[in-house]
């Protein structure tokens, strides 16, 4: 973990922990949005002052978009670890259910930063919706190679469509980030994801 000293608008420097900084902001642009994030909000969480935000992070923009790099990166994530299964219904299987049981965590704000992030962005931080954008149809696009991948691989029949295949799961995971920031519980989650998994395509 490293550690940025930055000089208090009065007195010495203080040094702080970078990445428990970020869980902090993490947890509030998680909790309201990005634009329901004020500065005094993440300054208060992070227990620094605006200048040595300004700092050590840059504007509100790049803290964001620092957190969302942040969030990605967490060991608890399942995005990345899916994608290493070794067949097309294991890499679904992992996905759907570690989006139930992340996304309904009571340890943090239920759902997921980069969903919730996109649909309350207003006009003034398009530049951070078209981020969030590009980093979900990304994502979407590392799924459809790795069902391209499975398809060559004779695991899913060549006659599957691995973009909408893609599409569909990523469609999945998106609507259980929803519902798991309206409140649904991991069960009644993982009760969906069981059922999206019912109608994906498996060799017997």
């Amino acid at each position: 973990m490293s550690a940025v000293s930055c000089t208090a608008a009065v007195g010495r420097p203080r040094a702080f922990d970078m990445q428990t900084a970020l869980e902090k902001a993490l947890d509030v642009f998680w909790t309201k949005g990005y634009d329901g994030a004020s500065l005094s909000d993440l300054t208060s969480a992070m227990g620094i002052n605006k200048p040595s935000l300004y700092s050590a992070f840059g504007n509100k923009e790049q803290l964001f978009l620092k957190a969302i790099e942040f969030y990605e990166s967490r060991p608890c994530g399942f995005f990345k670890p899916a994608l290493e299964q070794p067949t097309a219904y294991e890499v679904a299987e992992c996905m759907l259910l570690g989006a139930a049981k992340s996304m309904s965590d009571t340890s943090h704000p239920q759902g997921c930063v980069m969903v919730q992030g996109a649909l309350s962005c207003s006009e003034a931080a398009a530049g951070v919706k078209e981020v969030l954008i590009n980093r979900r149809q990304q994502s979407e696009s590392e799924v459809r190679d790795r069902f391209e991948l499975a398809k060559n691989q004779g695991d899913l029949s060549k006659d599957e469509d691995s973009e909408a295949l893609a599409r569909y799961l990523c469609t999945v995971i998106n609507g259980i980030a929803i519902q798991a920031s309206s409140g649904a519980t991991e069960k009644q989650l993982v009760d969906v994801a069981h059922m999206a998994l019912k109608s994906f395509p498996r060799n017997s």
